[in-house]
């Protein structure tokens, strides 16, 4: 089967779209984010969207296969806010591993599924890595400007649990994705860079970035060219 990078040498390939979106359609209610066990969890967990992977697996994989049937080549795993920084808000820090491993798999199944349909045409799976809930450039506190509710140290512990966990899932490439701060992503690839040498495996990695407004700037401050030149140093596949 061809690699990912000698398909993109042949054709454009088509990387799927919002997960967020596709489950709201879904009208779920809140006894739909509790997976077994979590019945009387003390916190609402409707919007978590990652537990969902756990708790109705069935829909996530059919969102898959949807976006798959509409022709994309990558599909994005249920992960983007699967880490211990994000989930500690409903409580579920202890379940990140889970999500993330349980996520890759419903993907790699739908993919499986298309790619048998036609071996012509493979499909991938990209390990999503969200860009936090709380940001390592910014203060979240408008009278104290130098405080940060998170350090860079923190950022690198959270992603790399949810690196380690999307490789053993089986996806086939990670996308660090919807970046407003640069700090945040570099602590991203500083992980994901870790979690490669100690593994000695390495997948393509792609990369997006979030225009706020119209000013064409990220929340931290820097142009897409800003942007583009910090991340660099980053072999990666793609940027976006």
């Amino acid at each position: 089967m061809k690699t990912l990078e000698q398909l993109a040498d042949e054709r454009i390939l088509v990387l799927d779209g919002a997960m967020g979106t596709m489950i709201q359609r879904l009208g779920l209610e809140e006894e739909d984010f509790h997976p077994q066990g979590m019945e009387d969890h003390p916190i609402l967990l409707k919007g978590n969207n990652e537990l969902l992977s756990l708790s109705r697996p069935e829909a996530i994989r059919l969102i898959h296969e949807q976006y798959l049937e509409a022709g994309a080549d990558i599909v994005e795993t249920n992960t983007f806010s699967a880490t211990s920084i994000a989930q500690s808000e409903h409580q579920c820090e202890p379940l990140v591993r889970e999500m993330n491993v349980r996520s890759a798999q419903l993907a790699k199944e739908a993919c499986a599924k298309y790619t048998a349909m036609d071996p012509s045409r493979p499909r991938f799976v990209a390990g999503a890595i969200g860009p936090m809930n709380k940001t390592a450039s910014l203060s979240p506190d408008v009278n104290d400007p130098g405080y940060r509710a998170v350090t860079f140290d923190q950022l690198v512990k959270a992603y790399s649990e949810q690196v380690v966990a999307l490789l053993d899932g089986g996806v086939d490439l990670l996308l660090v994705e919807t970046i407003f701060d640069t700090l945040n992503a570099k602590a991203a690839f500083y992980a994901i860079e870790e979690v490669f040498e100690k593994r000695g495996v390495r997948v393509p990695l792609m990369c997006s970035g979030t225009i706020t407004d119209a000013s064409g700037r990220t929340l931290s401050g820097q142009t897409i060219d800003a942007f583009l030149i910090s991340m660099a140093h980053v072999p990666l596949f793609s940027m976006g």
